[in-house]
C-alpha cells in the first residue's frame, strides 16, 4: 500500500471514530495511534492533518489533538459552509517554479523545529530545554527595556549603536580589528544566514559548504537561487587542499563554514586550517561566511577557544555571523552580520528592502540582557548542564550502541553517530519515534549523496541528564528492529 492510500485509510478511520467523541475530547497520543493501527509517524501527521483541514479536530502545541466543536455533519464538520475553501486546484499551477516546491527545502528545518509528543524524548532539537533557559534574566531584561527612554521608537537601520559595539567587542576583543560600524544587527542566525546569501552570491551562483553542514544552510542556499557544492570534513574541520580544488574548479565567491564546534560532526578547525581557509579565499576573491553558532555553547572541560575567524581577518574576507539565541531563547532573535567595505553595504541594502530593521525593544532587551551579571553566571550554568548532558549520552551510547559514536567534543550539544553500512537513516529515525525517541537523520546534512548513514542526536532539548540515557535506551530498541 502506497503512503497515499494508507493516509486516506487512517483519515478515513479516525474520522470514523472522532465522530463518537464528544466535542473537546483528547485523541490518542501518535505513538498510541501508530502502535494500534501499524502505520509510521508521517501517516499519523498526515492523516490528522486531513481530519483538520476538515475541521473535525484542532490541535493544541504541548496538549494534544482534540475533537473540534461541530457545525455540521460530515467532511467539513466544525467549519461554517461560507468558511469552507473552494477550488484551490489553481494554485499548483500558480506556484509552480524552476526550483521545485519550497516545502521540499524547508523540511528540514520544519524537521529541526517540530515539537515532538509528550511521550517522546527529544534528542533532536538544537534548542536547550526550557528549564536550562534563564527565564527570569529574560523576564527583567524586557521589563527594564520597556522603561527605557525611546524603547518603542523607531531605531537606526543598522541597529542600536549600543548594541552593536558590545557585538564587536565580543567577536573581535576589545582594540581588536571589528568595529561598531562592522556591524549589522539581524534577526537571529538564520535570519543573516539568509540576509548573507541574497546578498553575497548572484542567483544561481555556486556557494561552497562544508560537507555535512547544517541542514538550514543547505535550506538558505537552496532558496536563495544557489548551488551548494560540497567540501569534505574531517575531525580537523574543512579539508583545506579540497577547498582550495573547489574554488578553482567552480569559481565560486562564498564558502559557509563553522569552524567551532560544527553542525553536525562537532568538528572544530584547526590551527593550521585557519589560516590557510583565510589565504585560499582571498587568492580566490572570495568571502567566508563564519557561521559563529556555537561559541556560547562550550562546555567546562574546554580548552581555551581560538578566536573567531573575523578576529584575524583584516581584509574584508570574513563575513562573520553571531546569533544570542541558541544560548538565551528562541524566542529572543538577536543576532549580529560582521562585514567591511562594499560588502557591509550590500547586507544592509539587502536587510532593509526584506525587513526594515529588527524591533527597538527587543534589541533593548538584548541590551539589558547581556549587561546583567546574571548572563555571565547563566552562560557557566548552561555549559555545566550541557557538560552533564553529553556525558550521559556518551556513557548511553558506549553502553547501548558501542562503536557508533567515534570522536566528540567539548562543546555545542549534539552527537554525530556513524551508523553501519546498509542502514537506513531514514527508517532508523522513523523506528526510533515509534520507540518514543525524536533523533535526526543525517542525510538532510549532505548537499550531495552521503557517503554513509549517519545520525545526529541532540542532548540539549532533553528534560535531564537521566532523559538522555532514556532516550539512547530507546534508540537501541529501534536500531534492533532495523538493522537486526
Amino acid at each position: 500500500m502506497n503512503e497515499r492510500s494508507s493516509v486516506a485509510e487512517l483519515a478515513d478511520r479516525l474520522r470514523r471514530e472522532v465522530e463518537r467523541y464528544p466535542e473537546g475530547r483528547k485523541l490518542p497520543s501518535s505513538r498510541t495511534l501508530m502502535e494500534r493501527h501499524q502505520v509510521s509517524p508521517g501517516t499519523v501527521s498526515r492523516a490528522i492533518a486531513v481530519l483538520a483541514a476538515e475541521g473535525l479536530v484542532v490541535s493544541r502545541p504541548g496538549a494534544g489533538v482534540f475533537r473540534a466543536a461541530a457545525f455540521a455533519d460530515g467532511p467539513g464538520a466544525g467549519v461554517p459552509a461560507s468558511a469552507r475553501p473552494g477550488d484551490l486546484s489553481w494554485q499548483e499551477i500558480a506556484l509552480s517554479t524552476d526550483t521545485g516546491p519550497r516545502d521540499l527545502l524547508a523540511a528540514p528545518v520544519f524537521a529541526t523545529l517540530r515539537v515532538p509528543p509528550p511521550d517522546v524524548i527529544d534528542l533532536n532539537s538544537g534548542y536547550p530545554h526550557a528549564s536550562l533557559l534563564p527565564e527570569r534574566l529574560l523576564a527583567a531584561a524586557l521589563a527594564r527595556a520597556g522603561r527605557r527612554p525611546g524603547a518603542w521608537e523607531r531605531p537606526p537601520t543598522d541597529g542600536l549603536t549600543e548594541l552593536r559595539g558590545w557585538f564587536a567587542r565580543d567577536i573581535g576583543g576589545p582594540g581588536g580589528p571589528v568595529a561598531t560600524g562592522d556591524v549589522l544587527i539581524t534577526s537571529g542566525g538564520q535570519g543573516g544566514l539568509t540576509v548573507a546569501m541574497r546578498s553575497l552570491a548572484a542567483p544561481g551562483a555556486p556557494v561552497l559548504v562544508e560537507s555535512p553542514t547544517y541542514s538550514g544552510i543547505l535550506a538558505v542556499v537552496r532558496a536563495a537561487g544557489l548551488r551548494p557544492v560540497p567540501v569534505p570534513v574531517d575531525a580537523d574541520g574543512v579539508r583545506t587542499d579540497l577547498l582550495a580544488d573547489a574554488f578553482a574548479a567552480t569559481r565560486a565567491r562564498v564558502f559557509v563554514c563553522q569552524p567551532l564546534f560544527q553542525n553536525p560532526t562537532g568538528a572544530v578547525l584547526s590551527p593550521g586550517r585557519r589560516a590557510e581557509v583565510l589565504r585560499i579565499a582571498r587568492a580566490a576573491g572570495a568571502f567566508v561566511v563564519e557561521d559563529d553558532f556555537s561559541r556560547l555553547l562550550v562546555h567546562p572541560d574546554a580548552p581555551a577557544l581560538p578566536r573567531p575567524l573575523a578576529a584575524d581577518d583584516r581584509d574584508g574576507v570574513v563575513v562573520h555571523l553571531r546569533s544570542l539565541t541558541k544560548a538565551a531563547s528562541p524566542n529572543l532573535r538577536v543576532g549580529a552580520l560582521t562585514a567591511r567595505g562594499p560588502a557591509l553595504a550590500r547586507l544592509r541594502a539587502t536587510q532593509v528592502v526584506d525587513s526594515f530593521f529588527v524591533p527597538r525593544p527587543l534589541q533593548e532587551a538584548t541590551l539589558e540582557l547581556v549587561a546583567d551579571p546574571g548572563w555571565a553566571r547563566h552562560l557557566r550554568a548552561l555549559g555545566t548542564e550541557l557538560l552533564g548532558r553529553r556525558t550521559a549520552a556518551v556513557a548511553a551510547l558506549h553502553r547501548e550502541l558501542p562503536g557508533l559514536l567515534t570522536t566528540y567534543r567539548p562543546g555545542g550539544y549534539h552527537l554525530w553517530l556513524r551508523l553501519p553500512d546498509g542502514v537506513d537513516d531514514g527508517a532508523l529515525t522513523e523506528a526510533a519515534l515509534r520507540a518514543g525517541v525524536q533523533v535526526t537523520p543525517g542525510r538532510p546534512y549532505h548537499a550531495a549523496e552521503p557517503p554513509a548513514p549517519h545520525l545526529r542526536l541532540s542532548y540539549a532539548a532533553a528534560e535531564s541528564s537521566a532523559q538522555v540515557a532514556e532516550g539512547v535506551h530507546r534508540l537501541r530498541q529501534a536500531f534492533e528492529e532495523v538493522a537486526g
